[in-house]
């Protein structure tokens, strides 16, 4: 039974909130977890060790939001480049386009903005959360359709050749 891509987009949405929703992760995390495992676990589970320290706004500094730091971090596990490469000007495309998604949807992409109706909240209201589990959500969804329309991914988790 073949799944369609808008049923694989929200699997891929409803397992980065999952993630979050349980306290496996947060939004950072959660976003490069599971476009590592879309991508047929691309690099080692320890890669999301590099996107722990954004979460809450750059490390709870409430700055750029941890989704989006993830989402970027997940782009250049596949449109980045290593020494001695040149820059892949998708690499460039693909990270305006997601900030200029949030910033459409959510007018900011500062954590204390998109929050700021739970101001020192830390989490304690469940209506907080909620709001980041979507956007994290959100982000990952993005992402695994950006690739799929790419043929950077496909349905089932391969990455494309």
């Amino acid at each position: 039974m073949s799944i369609t891509k808008e049923e694989y987009l929200k699997q891929v949405r409803e397992e980065a909130e999952g993630y979050f929703q349980r306290g496996e992760f947060f939004c950072s995390e959660a976003v490069l977890q599971v476009i590592n495992d879309a991508l047929g676990k691309l690099y080692p589970d320890e890669v999301v060790k590099l996107a722990s320290g954004f979460p809450i706004g750059l490390g709870k500094a409430q700055c750029l939001c941890g989704a989006v730091s993830g989402g970027e971090m997940a782009l250049g596990m596949v449109y980045g480049r290593v020494h001695g490469e040149e820059m892949n000007p998708a690499m460039f495309d693909k990270a305006k386009e997601l900030h200029d998604f949030i910033r459409k949807e959510y007018k900011s992409l500062c954590c204390r903005v998109i929050t700021r109706q739970w101001a020192g909240d830390n989490f304690q209201s469940p209506e907080r959360k909620a709001h980041c589990v979507e956007i994290t959500g959100r982000v990952a969804e993005w992402v695994a359709e950006q690739l799929i329309e790419d043929g950077k991914l496909t349905i089932g988790g391969e990455k494309n050749a």
